[in-house]
């Protein structure tokens, strides 16, 4: 549980694949490093939209980061507010 999973983000953007993914990548590590590619969006408005849905689909219980074109998401035991 201590190790943080990577994965990237391409040009097809957000999908159901992509977030089913995702939560199946939640269930071994607590933190993950989503690597937004050239490919998907360079706009940082675009990614912090991008950051917030991502939120929006997993729900209250993860936060995320914006760390240049890196999104780092993080679980908690409780949800947040």
């Amino acid at each position: 549980m201590g190790r943080i999973g990577n994965i990237q983000l391409g040009k097809q953007g957000l999908t159901e694949n992509f977030l089913k993914t995702l939560q199946d990548h939640f269930k071994k590590f607590a933190n993950m490093k989503i690597s937004v590619l050239k490919s998907c969006c360079r706009d940082k408005k675009e990614l912090k939209k991008i950051s917030d849905e991502i939120l929006k689909k997993l729900g209250n219980y993860y936060t995320a980061r914006n760390i240049g074109y890196v999104i780092v998401l993080k679980k908690w035991r409780k949800a947040r507010v």
